[in-house]
Parts: C-alpha cells; structure tokens; sequence
C-alpha cells in the first residue's frame, strides 16, 4: 500500500446550501488529495473521451472532461431549464402513481475511454454547482480492453468489469475525493451515479503503463511524455502553473498552459525533475518556451541519471538506487516564444531527466526524443503484464 492509501481522502456527504449571489465558490468543498499529483488519466487533452451515457438531458456528458474547474452563470437558462457546466440527467421516476420513487438499483451511467491506460490511485468526483440535484451516491469500474471499442463492445457480457469505487455517498458542491487501492490496468471507466442527478467534473489520477508493443512498433518517440509513461516526480516550483504541463500532447496554446515560476530574489533557479517511461537511449531534444514572451527562462541545461529508482512522484526526495547527474545539455540561452532543437554528439542513457531553468521563469514543452533500451524495454513490458492481470 502506497502513502497516499494509507490515509483515506475526506468525504464530503450531504447537500450544499442553496446559492445566495456573490462567489459561487466561496462555500465550495475540497481538500489537499495527495494523489492529485500524478497524472489525471481522463484529460481529454491526452485523448480521452466520454463514450456514452445513459441519459444527458440537462447537461453533456463532454463536460465531465473539460480541464479547468466547471463555470456557473446563474442567469443561463435553456429551453430544457438550468444550463449547468457538467453532466446533468433527469429526475428518475417509479412505475406508477402508488410507487413514484426510484427503485433502489435504479442509476445513470457514463463510459469513460481514458486518454492514456494506466493504474488508478485515486479518483475525484466534483458535484460543483450541483447543490440540490447532485447524486446521492457513486460508483466507479474501471476495464481493460484492448483498441477503441465503442459503446455496444463494452457494454456486452464479454468485457469484465472491477470494481474501483463501491456505492458511496457523495456531496453536492464538493470535490469528492476517494483514494483507490492500486491494482489492474484500465483502459476504460464506468461512472454510475444514483438514483440520478449532475456531476461537473471526474478526475482519474494514476501511473500511465504504455502499451510496450506500441512503443516498439514507433522505434524513436518521445520519452518522457505522459501519454508515453512519463511523469514529472518533483519541482522547484509550482507557483503559476503545473510541470506536468511541460510534458503534454501538443504545443502550448497559452501562456498557462505550460510552467512559469514565480519571479526569484536570490542567486538560485528553478527546476523540475522528471521519470522516463523507461530506461532509454537519447539522442535529440525540444525545449519550448511557446506564448512565453516576457517571462521565459533566460538559459535552460537538462541532465540525464540512470538507475532503478523507487521515486512515487510525490515526494520531494531524490531518486534512490541512482547514479550521477550527467548534463547532456549545457546550460543553453532561450528565446521567448521559440522552439529551441538540439541534436546530441551521442546518444545518452537515462531513467531520470532534470530540466534547470536560469534564473526563473518558465518553459512549455521539454522534448526528449530516443528508444527505449533492452533494460528499458523488459521493465516496461513487466510493468504492462504484472498491472494488467
């Protein structure tokens, strides 16, 4: 059992109060979850996708994935009634006049294709802005199955389904936090919620475990991307956007979208530091500091170490059973708002890499390009088996 299992996130039960004007987030309820740091395996800016659901009369399922925290206008209104920043169902009914009340088991469903399979660590239902129509209470499956089935496909009696969240009650205008024990790799989830009701947002973090065919199959890619099974395990920093922004699909389209610091007075600079998908060879590198114009970083080095590592990309402490840093990048000027190429002399091996920023301020997008090692390889294939049952 990992340390953010042994200590169960709060849970918000019961409903919010009605909302009385001013900041509608003033009575919002939330927590530190420890395992929100790892990497959010529904975003759909790594590719997932909501797949169906059972009913999205009020509110479209597609919200549930939106990144950026849910918005509420309280004077939109549509012709179907409230038009709310989430998922939103109709009210169930029973089957007749003597017995108008849900049945027990009666519930609502969506279909979550994760945007990049992995093992679930911890989940987080947002019910913000759902304060009388929330669920009472959810649940979460998780399975895994191989190409891009569609709806039908998973919802037939050959797809096994395991259970990540049992039927808990949950609370309107909160954050729902609920550590999962670490198990299988998933590919898909199911969100039930009962008897029926609106949810803005789900968050699924996890470790990203790549399909190592795949990889193989594409010789070079980039090896510490999150959609490959990179991770960011520390930083200096975190002050005006995430590291991990560093590592996703795509190049920056805003200035929040990849990782500023806050502006230093001292004589130190910042850093981030980050876990390969596996053990790799490499040999070119991007460093990009795109809609970065007045505040990028003025001179940018990467380092590679290599080594086993017990690192859970959480902690602050440095990656045990590792060798020496080895700069493969000398410390190097930036341009704002630039993609910056380089091609190493040789090839180097690493399981970590470091990216040192001079003095502050902040780069989109760190690139580093290779195949994975035959040490690589197997402990990758290991990770994809062992998970995956």
């Amino acid at each position: 059992m990992t340390a953010q299992h042994a200590h169960p996130a709060p849970r918000f039960t019961g409903a919010a109060r009605p909302y009385g004007g001013g900041d509608p987030y003033a009575d919002y309820r939330t927590a530190d979850f420890p395992f929100a740091r790892l990497t959010d395996l529904a975003d759909r800016r790594l590719g997932a996708g909501v797949v169906a659901a059972a009913d999205e009369f009020f509110a479209e399922r597609e919200n549930l994935l939106l990144p950026g925290r849910a918005v509420f206008d309280p004077e939109h209104f549509g012709h179907k009634g409230k038009v709310m920043d989430g998922w939103e169902t109709r009210r169930r009914r029973g089957p007749s006049a003597g017995d108008p009340w849900p049945a027990q088991e009666d519930h609502d469903w969506a279909l979550i294709r994760l945007g990049a399979p992995g093992v679930v660590h911890g989940v987080v239902v947002d019910t913000a802005h759902f304060r009388g129509n929330h669920p009472r209470a959810v649940s979460v499956e998780g399975a895994s199955v191989p190409g891009t089935p569609g709806p039908e496909e998973l919802l037939s009696d050959g797809v096994t389904w395991t259970t990540l969240l049992p039927r808990t009650p949950v609370g309107g205008h909160a954050a729902n936090g609920f550590a999962v024990p670490a198990g299988r790799r998933f590919t898909h989830l199911r969100l039930s919620q009962y008897p029926d009701g609106g949810i803005a947002r789900l968050r699924v973090y996890g470790e990203v475990v790549p399909d190592p065919a795949w990889l193989e199959a594409l010789g070079t890619f980039d090896v510490v991307a999150l959609e490959n099974g990179g991770r960011v395990e520390d930083a200096s920093d975190r002050f005006y956007s995430p590291p991990a922004n560093t590592i996703r699909p795509g190049r920056s389209q805003r200035m929040d979208d990849g990782w500023e610091t806050r502006r230093r007075r001292d004589r130190g600079h910042d850093w981030i530091r980050y876990r390969l998908a596996a053990q790799a060879e490499i040999r070119a590198l991007e460093i990009d500091t795109a809609c970065l114009k007045g505040n990028s970083a003025g001179w940018a080095s990467v380092s590679v170490r290599d080594g086993a590592g017990t690192g859970t990309g959480t902690g602050t402490d440095e990656p045990e059973g590792a060798g020496d840093w080895r700069e493969i990048l000398p410390r190097t000027r930036l341009q704002p708002d630039t993609n910056h190429r380089f091609v190493l002399p040789a090839p180097a091996v690493g399981t970590y890499a470091r990216v040192d920023v001079f003095p502050d301020g902040g780069i989109s997008r760190l690139r580093l390009f290779g195949s994975l090692t035959g040490q690589g390889s197997a402990a990758l294939a290991a990770r994809h088996r062992e998970p995956g049952g």
